[in-house]
């Protein structure tokens, strides 16, 4: 049996490598736009604008890269589509674009701090070797029991550890909730840790909730501690925020000032810069520091005060406050998707532990190829406890508590994911087949609950973006749009777009920003990759594959060890609708019969759940005005455009494609001023695999000229896009 001192020597040393090849290689990247010099006195200060918001906590190490220059820096301030970084050397006044490259290594590094001090607590030490070699029989009375809450109640008082196998809707957080609440009806100590801010929210939501319906909430025993990501909505007087405002009202209306004032600088710096404006930032990023110091000591005292105490796992272990505390159970939510040290670093703060988390779904991410990186940071804690080895035979560990029934999927959607994914051992609550009705009758497709829109022989669009090597697909993108708008006219509000790249989901966002926003602010629309998805829920989801080709293979994330994990959550996010748009032609000729995505599509196939391109008339039903599909041999709407162009045409050409003479017409006639560009790959430059035209780079017609198309079959479609940003990235990836 492996020693607890083994465990934390091979868990630092994974750390350390993935910290080694962070900083070696970076990770995320970010493009930051129109920097512009702030300050220059013993570090260079610099503010840029960014497409979106970045997720960036402020003091984080960070590098900056414009062509070949690079330097390092770190993150003063990130609020909104502005960030402001000090950086090591200067880059001169002005830097038109840069790629910011960001990757929280320093919470490894303060992790491995935490796993230093567990060496020296003997009582710490036996906690991880219990969670690491959970015995194999269990105290609990079982003939006690009464209910899944009483059996986790009772499983957490008579076991050191308990296992929770949660898969989606299977009322994880409610039971989570009901368990914590009992345990603070008791007067002991709970922290509640997660990877997610969100996940977090939601189980303190829950558990105020039920403390509140029992007449048992006592203000400043329930503490929801750290950054809020705008979850908690509705029981706000759990948040340090409010508490803080209610104890101290001076300290937080001078927040409140400071940071609007704030946010009204940087709208101001980024519509028009001056001198005055940037000095003025800089000095109120030193009045912020100063009154963060105070907020400081107020909430460390209410967390000293508090019983329940709700944060992120990356806090727990960077917060003394929170990490210097002994509780008497600590709940560790969603904990698939931590990383192992993380899960024994919560363990050792509390005399009983609760790991609840669904191991069927994503693993935790980590960069390094390193082993001990793979054993300990690509995998989670039910696996490497070894209470997952009984699963094939059917036989559940004695501290795997597994919850039975879902209540949140129609059952023609989790019919896939209870068969292939969870072996049969999961099934419906009678309340799914009646409960989910209202959303399944919606458009599109009304009356089906699973529908896989098939995008065969439709062209060749899967391409890998120039930069982070991540997939998109503008065909496939604009299809789910439409999926998005005829679902919102229908009715539905709310709508998640997931996908397994990150550039199809960025472009996504981008679109829907620029052409649907105010019908943004009407519903609850999102786009995002799978693993942002985790942990939510939505009425209706659509599932955008991407791959096809001119790609030879189907991507790793569609194929590799984690596909399983990641499909299943694509699909188990969503209530009463799940569309999956896909090229079924290139999975049936790319991805092996064994894989849960190939088992996917013929399962649709097999149930009649699909509709091909020869169908799209009966369902597009809702033209919106910047996104129009016709008939691809109907030219006179693209000729006008043509003809109304006032500075720019680009045609997009594929290898051995001759322009008609009705299209060559047109381009002879265009307005004297009006440029022309032919991208090609006859002329060895880098071309694009589809054609397409692009007018005064705001409108994009994709489908046109159809001659130009690999790979398509009639009916001939062309979709006709008025966007400035898909036009200006398409453009940047030549």
């Amino acid at each position: 049996m492996t020693t607890t001192k083994t465990y934390i020597k091979e868990w630092q040393q994974a750390l350390q490598q993935e910290i080694h090849y962070l900083k070696k290689f970076g990770g995320s990247r970010y493009i930051v736009t129109n920097g512009r010099l702030l300050s220059n006195e013993g570090e260079f200060n610099y503010y840029f604008d960014t497409a979106v918001p970045l997720r960036i906590p402020v003091g984080s190490l960070i590098k900056l890269e414009w062509g070949t220059m690079k330097t390092s820096g770190k993150v003063l301030s990130a609020e909104g589509k502005g960030v402001i970084l000090s950086l090591e050397q200067s880059f001169g006044d002005l830097i038109p674009d840069a790629y910011l490259l960001h990757d929280p290594w320093e919470l490894f590094e303060q992790l491995i701090e935490r796993l230093d001090e567990i060496k020296k607590s003997k009582q710490k030490r036996l906690r991880i070797k219990r969670l690491m070699n959970p015995p194999t029989e269990a105290r609990h009375p079982k003939e006690k029991i009464k209910s899944n809450v009483h059996e986790l109640v009772l499983r957490s008082k008579y076991n050191p550890v308990t296992f929770v196998w949660g898969p989606p809707g299977t009322g994880k957080t409610y039971t989570l909730a009901r368990t914590a609440a009992n345990k603070y009806f008791q007067q002991k100590k709970v922290l509640i840790l997660s990877h997610s801010n969100q996940a977090v929210d939601v189980l303190m939501e829950e558990l105020t909730a039920f403390i509140k319906k029992k007449n048992r909430f006592r203000e400043g025993d329930v503490l929801r501690y750290g950054a809020n990501m705008g979850q908690m909505t509705v029981h706000h007087e759990i948040s340090t925020d409010w508490l803080i405002e209610k104890k101290d009202p001076k300290l937080a209306q001078n927040r409140k000032r400071l940071l609007e004032e704030r946010q009204h600088l940087k709208q101001d710096l980024a519509q028009s810069f001056s001198k005055r404006d940037s000095d003025h930032l800089l000095e109120l990023e030193t009045q912020i520091a100063r009154m963060l110091e105070k907020v400081r000591k107020r909430e460390i005292q209410l967390i000293k005060e508090a019983f329940i105490v709700g944060t992120t796992l990356a806090k727990a272990a960077s917060d003394s406050a929170v990490y210097e505390r002994e509780y008497d159970v600590v709940i560790v939510d969603e904990a698939s998707m931590a990383y192992v040290p993380q899960t024994a670093f919560a363990a050792s703060l509390g005399k009983r532990v609760i790991i609840c988390g669904d191991f069927k779904q994503l693993p935790p991410i980590a960069a390094s190829r390193d082993p001990l990186v793979t054993k300990w940071l690509k995998e989670d804690v039910f696996h490497q406890a070894g209470v997952v080895e009984g699963m094939n035979e059917g036989i559940l560990h004695p501290h795997l508590f597994l919850l039975k029934e879902q209540r949140r999927m129609h059952p023609d959607i989790s019919a896939f994911t209870n068969q292939y994914v969870y072996h049969s051992l999961v099934g419906n609550h009678e309340s799914v087949f009646h409960s989910r009705n209202r959303i399944v009758r919606r458009a599109p497709f009304k009356e089906q609950a699973s529908m896989l829109v098939d995008t065969s022989f439709t062209g060749r669009h899967c391409m890998s973006d120039r930069t982070t090597n991540s997939r998109f697909n503008l065909w496939q993108l604009l299809l789910s749009f439409q999926l998005i708008h005829e679902a919102f006219i229908g009715g539905t509000k709310s709508i998640g777009y997931v996908t397994p790249y990150r550039v199809q989901a960025n472009l996504m966002e981008q679109l829907l920003e620029e052409i649907y926003q105010e019908e943004c602010t009407q519903a609850d629309i999102i786009a995002a990759t799978v693993h942002r998805f985790q942990g939510s829920e939505r009425d209706m989801m659509i599932f955008d594959t991407v791959d096809s080709a001119p790609q030879d293979r189907a991507g790793m994330l569609l194929t590799g060890k984690d596909s399983e994990r990641l499909i299943n959550v694509a699909i188990t996010r969503t209530k009463g609708k799940f569309l999956h748009v896909s090229n079924i032609h290139f999975i049936k000729n790319h991805v092996f019969q064994g894989k849960t995505l190939r088992q996917l599509v013929e399962y649709q196939i097999q149930h009649q759940q699909t509709v091909t391109t020869k169908e799209i008339g009966t369902w597009i039903r809702n033209q919106h005005p910047k996104l129009r599909w016709m008939h691809a041999l109907k030219l006179e709407a693209v000729f006008r455009d043509i003809k109304a162009a006032k500075f720019s045409v680009i045609l997009s050409l594929p290898e051995g494609m001759e322009l008609s003479k009705p299209w060559q017409e047109q381009l002879r006639n265009r307005g004297e001023r009006v440029e022309f560009r032919l991208i090609s790959d006859r002329e060895q430059e880098e071309g694009y695999p589809f054609p397409f035209v692009m007018i005064d780079e705001k409108v994009l017609w994709l489908g046109l000229p159809y001659e130009g198309a690999k790979d398509i079959r009639p009916p001939y479609v062309a979709a006709r896009l008025c966007s400035e940003k898909i036009c200006e990235y398409l453009l940047k990836q030549m």
